[in-house]
């Protein structure tokens, strides 16, 4: 099969894959108007009982430790702020649309997960300790953690290929990105934007979706930091967290200029790792809501 075959029934997995439900495009779309009110929230998502039934039991979990149970739509609304409900939102959508997981059968999931939480972690970390207030650290959290959602039509299309992907990356200590485009012509960055786009996703989440392995010059420039921060919490839970996800070798001269470019000491990172595995745990409950 050609690269511009390969392309072809990946585009034709993307476009078979259900849009975004009537209740999150909605939430979206009342998130991102700045006079936004919990109670415009509430009478859109009190119509949808599994949103509701997820908004209650994430403010009830131990990620929030509150003293009292809340009952109140309007009041979880309010105590989880509009960023954290429109990206609880778009992450149920999105992990709801992606396909069983018993297809997945060149990926370790269960490694993908975790890696994926732990960007989103560090990210959310770097963010906040750059002085982001809590709203601004969800969208690092959920860039993280959607980051390399473009690996999974390609493991699924292309099982056989993605496990030559991974051994030729392993053998020739090789980024995962460039042996995949070696083998099939196209990336799961590209993947990534192709998805983003078929679920008419913000415009500034598609681009990280797609440029989260690009050199900094290729990213619009206010998205800069926010990518290099999701770059450098990458190649972290690669090197040193749980989870590598298949990419054992990330590029480390673009390491190196995202490093200094966003002034962060690669041993003061790592003696965060505690607290990275720490927040890792916690935040396991917002994956476990938003996939149920």
């Amino acid at each position: 099969m050609s690269n511009a075959e390969q392309e072809k029934k990946i585009r034709r997995f993307i476009e078979r894959m259900p849009s975004l439900s009537t209740t999150v495009t909605k939430v979206m779309e009342i998130c991102n108007q700045p006079e936004t009110s919990a109670n415009d929230l509430n009478r859109v998502i009190s119509l949808d009982p599994v949103l509701t039934g997820q908004v209650l039991k994430l403010i009830n979990s131990a990620y929030y430790s509150l003293p009292n149970q809340i009952g109140s739509l309007t009041r979880a609304i309010i105590l989880l702020g509009v960023n954290t409900i429109k990206n609880l939102a778009l992450s149920t959508a999105v992990l709801g649309g992606i396909g069983r997981e018993d297809s997945f059968q060149a990926l370790n999931m269960d490694k993908f997960w975790t890696h994926s939480l732990g960007v989103g972690v560090t990210a959310r970390m770097l963010a906040g300790r750059r002085g982001a207030v809590r709203q601004q650290q969800e969208e690092y959290f959920v860039a993280g953690l959607l980051h390399d959602l473009g690996k999974i039509p390609l493991n699924v299309c292309f099982p056989q290929e993605y496990r030559k992907i991974q051994q030729l990356a392993a053998y020739r200590r090789l980024p995962l990105d460039r042996a995949e485009a070696a083998v099939l012509g196209l990336d799961h960055g590209r993947v990534g934007r192709m998805i983003g786009e078929k679920w008419q996703l913000n415009a500034d989440l598609v681009e990280l979706l797609a440029g989260h392995h690009r050199a900094s010059a290729e990213i619009r420039e206010d998205l800069r930091s926010m990518a290099a921060l999701v770059a450098v919490a990458d190649a972290f839970m690669n090197l040193q967290g749980p989870g590598a996800a298949g990419n054992s070798y990330p590029d480390k001269a673009n390491l190196k200029a995202l490093l200094q470019q966003e002034k962060i000491n690669w041993r003061a990172l790592a003696g965060l790792l505690p607290e990275v595995e720490a927040e890792i745990e916690k935040a396991q409950i917002f994956l476990t809501v938003a996939r149920q």
